[in-house]
């Protein structure tokens, strides 16, 4: 029987915190027809859905740090996450579906990229919606140490609000700071 593993990444565009990677195998009892891209669901149908994945297939997390990001790039790091939810699946897949087009390297491991596999294919959009809320429930608590960010609203990505944080109140170290514009604030 082929084990068919969706792996998906959040966070590449983020200006701050690690990028995440899910890697799921869905049990046949899903409802393929729930999943979709996690950018199309609002945050409680993702959280619904999240309890739904996590519950009915086998799945794990993967991330990369800022200290990464900055050492070895955002790609590099994404790649880097991903592998590590790969390699954290408690059942070796015989297959691995991963959204985009670029792969990350591991031996002994049949990998395929397709591009807007999130769109395309339910063990995908299952690794989206999962990588999702990990990710932007640990801005969520992030957001609570380091008030005034709104990390709970705009989960670390360039909005005005974002900015203009940065602006009014600098510079964390869970910012990543070879990202512009981060990197031309001084």
């Amino acid at each position: 029987m082929k084990i068919i593993a969706g792996v998906d990444e959040v966070g590449r565009g983020s200006l701050i915190g690690p990028v995440y990677a899910a890697a799921v195998i869905l049990n046949k009892s899903v409802n393929k027809k729930l999943l979709k891209d996690s950018k199309k669901l609002t945050k409680i149908r993702r959280e619904m859905l999240a309890k739904y994945i996590k519950k009915n297939s086998i799945w794990a997390i993967g991330k990369a740090s800022v200290k990464e990001i900055k050492k070895i790039n955002i790609l590099h790091a994404s790649l880097l996450a991903m592998k590590r939810a790969i390699l954290k699946l408690r059942k070796k897949p015989s297959l691995v579906l991963i959204d985009g087009n670029k792969l990350p390297t591991i031996k002994n491991y049949n990998l395929n990229a397709i591009v807007k596999g999130d769109e395309k294919i339910p063990a995908i959009s299952a690794a989206s919606i999962i990588a999702k809320v990990t990710r932007d429930k640990m801005l969520t608590n992030l957001g609570k140490k380091i008030r005034g960010y709104y990390l709970d609203k705009n989960y670390g990505y360039g909005t005005k609000q974002h900015l203009r944080a940065i602006k009014n109140l600098g510079i964390t170290p869970h910012h990543r700071k070879t990202f512009s514009p981060i990197n031309k604030i001084k």
